[in-house]
């Protein structure tokens, strides 16, 4: 077939009656049947008023009908999966700030977003699976809301996935990602990684995540090889999947590799019966000892990469053997062009830190409705990532820090402000302040100091409860720390940046 230029063309390369998804208690679904799915989502949807460039909200637990819905809603309109573990108030942001046409739940949901997006008069789409169906196969019921005003398959220029992404603000910002920002970013990590038909990845990523979407479900698929989709991670049963599933790679954040090594003694039969090609490791920095550990565990190379939300997904990896796996940097270009930039917009040589920068097929053209942050996001037609890193004399990258406050908790990125907002919303509290904590698994988490008001009490536990009623748990500060005055900087600004380190917080948990 002709290079592939849309979601819809990537599935067409699998062969006909090849597996192409799998998964725990399910038959097993073919290419055939996968594009025969799609195209289905593609028809419903738009019989139900829904057509290319009308955002579809997806809240659905991990799993085959979560894979080939957003498979679906990305071929004919746009995708916009949201994590399921979020508070009304969260779903009312995220939904109100989408614009959503339509929202793709489970049957007999009870989910808090079913609530939100009634209030707001956005139609509900129900999904109905049969048990015995292979796995990914479902129907969707719902009111016809109007006709869609594009049907059909969409076209490369199309935009097929939205996403929100946390920065120093307190509003997300929203990043659209084009039917052709996800066929290059497939296409590049199936390169990296020389997938083929033979290929199989366990997927435990989240699917609501750019990683587990792009890195563990297209990625595969694109190369015509098949996908084992979990209920997401779960380190008791991985290594039951692994045997039952008989993958030849996976892709994870590195807590779940150290979550996968405490189990890996007592597995070692199983270790040995189902050897891996590779194990890919991305969204945060890998300690060298993990990835040490890990290759001497399964014998196999792992494959470190670097990726971000607006490069949809993957900008650099560490390449397969024979070829040298320097750990501690992500690697190398692979996808867009990589590039060092200093303050005043200037390209620097290898060898200099400053900001890193990329441009390229898989890049996102800019933000949706912020011309201000995409002022400040885009240099020359470079986008700048706000990580601050170098290029070694063979092209491999080395991250150093963030130049912007971003908490990455574990690979979750949490945009602090947004704390700042919850707990400012508690009567007791005048000022609020979340930062980044070291932590000695999940790479960083969320800390918080508080002034009370004058006269005004509140307990650590009190604030952490409050804020645990209206945000999401990976959100909630596993610290908040109770002062008279928030230490400010020389300029009086208050500064994120140093604050853990300030409060005695900086020791790691």
């Amino acid at each position: 077939m002709a290079d592939p230029r849309t979601v819809r063309d990537l599935l067409g390369i699998g062969g006909a009656t090849t597996p192409a998804l799998l998964a725990p208690e399910r038959p097993t679904l073919s290419y055939r049947a996968l594009c025969d799915q799609v195209d289905r989502t593609v028809a419903e949807l738009n019989r139900l008023g829904v057509g290319r460039g009308d955002v579809v909200a997806i809240v659905l637990p991990n799993g085959p009908a979560m894979a080939t819905a957003f498979l679906g809603a990305a071929a004919g309109s746009v995708a916009a999966p949201l994590n399921p573990a979020y508070k009304g108030d969260e779903f009312d942001f995220y939904l109100g700030d989408l614009g959503a046409k339509a929202l793709i739940i489970d049957a007999g949901s009870t989910s808090p977003a079913i609530t939100v997006a009634r209030a707001r008069g956005i139609p509900l789409v129900e999904l109905i699976e049969v048990a015995t169906d292979p796995a990914g196969v479902f129907g969707l019921e719902g009111r016809p809301s109007g006709s869609a005003a594009a049907p059909g398959p969409g076209v490369p220029d199309d935009m097929a996935l939205v996403l929100h992404t946390s920065g120093t603000t307190s509003r997300p910002k929203m990043v659209p990602l084009l039917q052709s920002n996800l066929v290059a970013s497939a296409q590049a990590i199936g390169r990296a990684l020389a997938l083929g038909p033979d290929d199989r990845c366990l997927n435990i990523m989240p699917l609501f995540h750019i990683h587990g979407l792009i890195g563990g479900l297209l990625a595969p698929l694109a190369a015509g090889g098949s996908v084992a989709v979990t209920e997401g991670f779960n380190a008791l049963r991985f290594f039951g999947w692994l045997d039952g599933f008989a993958p030849t790679w996976y892709s994870a954040v590195p807590t779940m590799h150290q979550a996968i090594l405490a189990r890996a003694a007592r597995n070692r039969d199983v270790i040995a019966r189902r050897r891996l090609r590779l194990i890919r490791s991305s969204s945060a920095s890998l300690p060298p000892p993990v990835m040490a550990e890990l290759e001497a565990t399964f014998d196999a190379p792992v494959i470190e990469s670097y990726g971000m939300t607006e490069a949809t997904h993957q900008m650099a990896s560490n390449p397969l053997p024979p070829r040298p796996r320097k750990p501690g940097t992500v690697g190398i270009a692979a996808g867009p062009e990589i590039a060092i930039m200093d303050g005043d917009g200037r390209i620097l040589p290898q060898g200099e830190k400053g900001e890193v920068v990329i441009r390229g097929p898989g890049v996102t053209k800019g933000y949706a409705n912020n011309p201000d942050a995409n002022a400040k996001a885009f240099t020359d037609g470079w986008f700048r990532t706000g990580d601050e890193g170098w290029l070694d004399g063979d092209g491999y990258l080395t991250i150093s820090g963030r130049l912007k406050e971003i908490i990455n908790r574990g690979g979750e990125k949490i945009a602090p402000r947004e704390i700042d907002d919850v707990l400012l919303a508690h009567p007791a509290v005048a000022q609020a302040l979340a930062f980044a904590m070291p932590h000695k698994t999940l790479g960083e988490d969320v800390a918080a100091a508080v002034v009370l008001r004058e006269g005004v009490a509140a307990t650590e536990a009190e604030l952490r409860a409050f804020a645990g009623e209206r945000l999401a748990p990976f959100k909630v500060p596993r610290r908040i720390v109770l002062l008279d005055a928030i230490p400010k900087g020389a300029t009086g600004k208050l500064q994120r940046i140093g604050l853990a380190a300030k409060l005695g917080l900086a020791g790691g948990t």
